[in-house]
């Protein structure tokens, strides 16, 4: 039966890496797939998951499995990242939290609870948008529509038709929202604008889902909570899908939270249920290293700080890595201003490159690009600048 099946087509992002890795050329970038790269071009372990990773191993005494959402201290821990300590949705258990494996389960989770909740929705997405978020709600059943967010002549946020367009979304819709570093833009919303997002979404009686996979990454961990928190003041219900991929470097241990708010405990206690029956038919539980290491660094008062001091590490270098890529850039001659890479937040942004120019820059220079421009900023390093902008500025001459 298996014959009647075509082949599928490689992933947009991960099949990019897939090819970079069989690519004989020792020139070769890999700018597609979203991992940390420091300027050597390694994706480190961080010395505090070290630190966490050996103290679970000193007291760890059974490999028995976690309840359906993960362990109670770490929704408490994710809570509070999320929202900040003593926050009303927290102190009031208006929020419910479930330990998911990465955030990808927490969205595929959140679809399948929503599907059971909201079954005839439509979910709205920004245009653009991380490529697998259309894929994960079609699978759990949703039609999708998009919304205007990325203006790709001025190279921000088109926040006006962003705007009109929330206004006329139904009632009982869902919206997908980009929390901080837009994927794969890099362009964000303002606290102000995130105000006016949290009073539509009020109003006109949507749901909104945040998709919150850079904490740490944008201006700074409570910095990069603006839209939580303006949505918390003024929704009674909203979803969060939180990934620790990058901000604790744990891209294989798949470590993420899936966080439901709702208009008191008991109909949060109510519905979490039923986001427990969407774990239990999916993967049972989570697994427990990756979630065992976020509630050790989080509740242990020197890793908590060793942390912050890397996150806002790993910031940093992206942030200086974003300027020196535009002086580069202009240093060789490439024609255009790329000025406003240097004014997105987190790790991607959309390079202006066309297709026929990311086709160029893989199959002659062995760089590796997501169509659509998309690249990984934090791809690229000391060692690869020169060769990168020196390729782009030849790539620019295909129209």
């Amino acid at each position: 039966m298996f014959n009647t099946l075509p082949a599928a087509p490689p992933d947009s992002i991960l099949g990019l890496t897939d090819a970079w890795k069989n690519d004989p050329n020792p020139l070769k970038v890999n700018l597609g797939v979203g991992v940390f790269k420091d300027d050597a071009g390694n994706t480190p372990i961080l010395a505090s998951v070290k630190a966490a990773e050996a103290l679970i191993l000193q007291s760890a005494t059974t490999k028995s499995y976690m309840p359906i959402s993960g362990a109670p201290e770490y929704g408490t821990c994710v809570q509070e990242m999320v929202f900040g300590a003593g926050h009303e949705v927290v102190k009031s258990g208006r929020a419910r939290t479930a330990h998911t494996p990465g955030g990808t389960a927490a969205l595929r989770v959140g679809a399948d609870f929503l599907k059971k909740a909201l079954p005839g929705a439509t979910v709205w997405m920004s245009s653009p948008t991380w490529a697998n978020h259309k894929g994960v709600f079609a699978a759990a059943g949703f039609g999708s529509a998009d919304y205007p967010y990325y203006d790709a002549v001025g190279k921000g946020l088109d926040f006006t038709r962003m705007r009109e367009t929330l206004e006329a979304i139904p009632a009982g819709d869902i919206v997908l929202l980009h929390a901080c570093c837009h994927n794969p833009s890099g362009v964000d919303l303002d606290a102000a604008q995130w105000e006016i997002v949290a009073e539509i979404a009020a109003r006109r009686g949507w749901l909104p889902f945040l998709d919150f996979a850079y904490q740490g990454y944008g201006d700074g961990l409570a910095e990069d909570r603006a839209g939580v928190l303006a949505l918390a003041a003024k929704c009674p219900e909203f979803m969060i899908a939180s990934s620790f991929s990058k901000n604790f470097g744990l891209y294989q241990d798949r470590t993420g939270a899936l966080t439901l708010v709702a208009e008191s405990s008991a109909v949060a206690a109510s519905a979490f249920s039923n986001v427990e029956i969407a774990i239990r038919v999916n993967y049972s539980n989570p697994p427990a290293h990756g979630g065992l290491i976020v509630k050790t660094i989080l509740t242990d008062t020197a890793l908590h700080q060793q942390w912050v001091n890397e996150l806002d590490g790993m910031r940093n270098h992206i942030a200086a890595i974003r300027t020196r890529f535009v002086t580069a850039l202009a240093d060789h001659g490439v024609p255009g201003d790329y000025s406003f890479i240097s004014r997105q937040k987190g790790m991607f942004s959309f390079s202006g490159l066309s297709d026929a120019q990311v086709k160029f820059l893989k199959e002659n220079k062995s760089i590796y690009i997501v169509g659509g421009g998309r690249i990984n900023v934090a791809g690229i390093t000391s060692r690869n600048m020169e060769y990168l902008c020196t390729s782009i500025k030849e790539a620019m001459e295909i129209r």
